[in-house]
């Protein structure tokens, strides 16, 4: 007989159900994005979400991140309900919980890569702890960028997406989320990141869910969702 789950392990648990989002056109009449009736994630598994622009990937994901609510059903991180949180609350447990590797990087320009990847610390402490520093430098070689003191600014578009990998590596999250991670990147550094990826998961036990084209890294993946047009193909 399997063992069962650890408490620790339920407690992490990703459930969504009765998934239903629904977007306004240019006319105000409803239009569905997504719906979802039922998805279960394990514990440090890792899934792919593929399928046709705007078939609502990054929907999906951002509904998983809290960053939107569904008009329907519920997002649950093991005994917590996401999608039922305050603003404030579901801040915090992205905080504690979420990397999130943005399509549009959301970098600061004025900061160095190194401080890029260690903006996560700025919203627990006022000043960056050297163990703190020593670990961005030591993301921003494993992802490949030589100089962690050029401005994000100066960066190219690959470099940028290099940034923004590692800076949802910093805090150890729980559970990684990945918008296109490999979409600015040529084939080479595409590998590259999608190894980064999933050993950093694999190494910290920690659930991985992509939304990608990229057939080579959704290879990668445990697990599929195709979607299309909202729906689970």
């Amino acid at each position: 007989m399997p063992a069962s789950p650890s408490p620790e392990a339920s407690a992490q648990r990703l459930v969504l159900a009765d998934i239903a989002l629904d977007h306004r056109d240019g006319d105000g009449q409803p239009f569905r994005v997504l719906d979802l009736p039922a998805l279960t994630i394990e514990p440090g598994a890792t899934l792919g979400i593929s399928g046709p622009s705007g078939c609502g990937k990054s929907t999906l994901l951002h509904l998983i991140a809290g960053l939107l609510r569904p008009g329907s059903g519920s997002v649950r991180w093991g005994e917590t309900e996401v999608s039922g949180l305050p603003e404030a609350q579901r801040d915090r447990w992205r905080r504690q919980t979420l990397g999130f590797v943005f399509q549009d990087f959301h970098l600061v320009p004025e900061l160095d890569v190194a401080g890029n990847i260690a903006l996560p610390a700025s919203f627990s402490s006022w000043r960056l702890s050297t163990s703190g520093r020593e670990r961005a430098l030591a993301l921003a070689s494993r992802v490949g960028l030589k100089d962690p003191h050029r401005r994000a600014a100066v960066l190219s578009r690959g470099e940028q997406q290099r940034v923004a990998i590692a800076r949802a590596l910093f805090n150890a999250p729980r559970l990684i989320l990945a918008d296109e991670p490999t979409a600015s990147l040529d084939a080479d550094h595409a590998d590259g990141v999608s190894d980064l990826l999933v050993e950093a998961a694999e190494e910290s036990g920690a659930t991985l869910i992509c939304a990608s084209h990229d057939q080579r890294l959704l290879a990668r993946l445990a697990q599929r969702l195709d979607l299309r047009a909202g729906h689970a193909a």
